[in-house]
């Protein structure tokens, strides 16, 4: 994340209409910004609009870039805004730059549960149900919640980078991103919990 563009990439010949060019960027960036979409919204037609529309806008705005972000902050901020915009389509109430999340800028989230899953083998916690779960657990998180849990941990983008991409204060990127995870680590320990006792009653 810290390069302001792949060194194949050519920021002049992007913004100059170059069409090879441009099929580079796609090729570059393509990946990642579906990841994104799918994560968000759980559904690949959906998330390859997104994808579609990500490239299209880009193509007609990239000569007002003017590199404030890295070009792939840029990206995600138009997925992002993409992605936001289907999710308010299907629950038209749904506002993702509100800070008025509760707990956004102070208070504590207490989740209800905690299980203690270490005692688990690893390729029971890495297994393919066990990634389904967390998929799903992720789809559960409030929409505010999620994408900050997306950018930040499963796309790997910095505090800085994930109040960019969606104009929030850092407080509340971390706000969110603190309370994603312990709703993340709630609804694991549910499932965990019982694949425990599973196992203690297979003793």
């Amino acid at each position: 994340m810290s390069e302001k563009i792949p060194p194949e990439l050519s920021l002049d010949a992007l913004k100059s209409g170059n069409r090879d060019e441009f099929t580079r960027l796609v090729d570059a960036y393509s990946g990642p910004m579906y990841r994104m979409a799918m994560k968000m919204l759980g559904d690949g037609q959906d998330a390859e609009d997104v994808l579609q529309n990500t490239f299209l806008n880009a193509f007609k705005h990239i000569r007002s870039f003017e590199e404030r972000s890295s070009l792939s902050t840029w990206l995600y901020r138009i997925a992002a805004n993409e992605a936001l915009m289907m999710i308010r389509k299907r629950r038209p109430e749904t506002t993702m730059t509100d800070t008025s999340v509760e707990g956004d800028e102070g208070g504590e989230y207490s989740p209800l549960q905690f299980v203690d899953w270490c005692c688990l083998p690893e390729d029971e916690l890495l297994s393919v149900e066990a990634r389904r779960h967390l998929d799903r657990a992720i789809q559960r998180l409030p929409e505010k919640l999620r994408i900050v849990f997306i950018l930040r941990d499963l796309e790997d983008l910095s505090i800085e980078e994930t109040r960019q991409v969606l104009d929030l204060s850092q407080t509340a990127v971390k706000t969110r991103l603190l309370r994603a995870r312990l709703n993340l680590r709630e609804q694991l320990s549910s499932y965990y919990s019982e694949r425990i006792g599973d196992r203690i009653e297979k003793k």
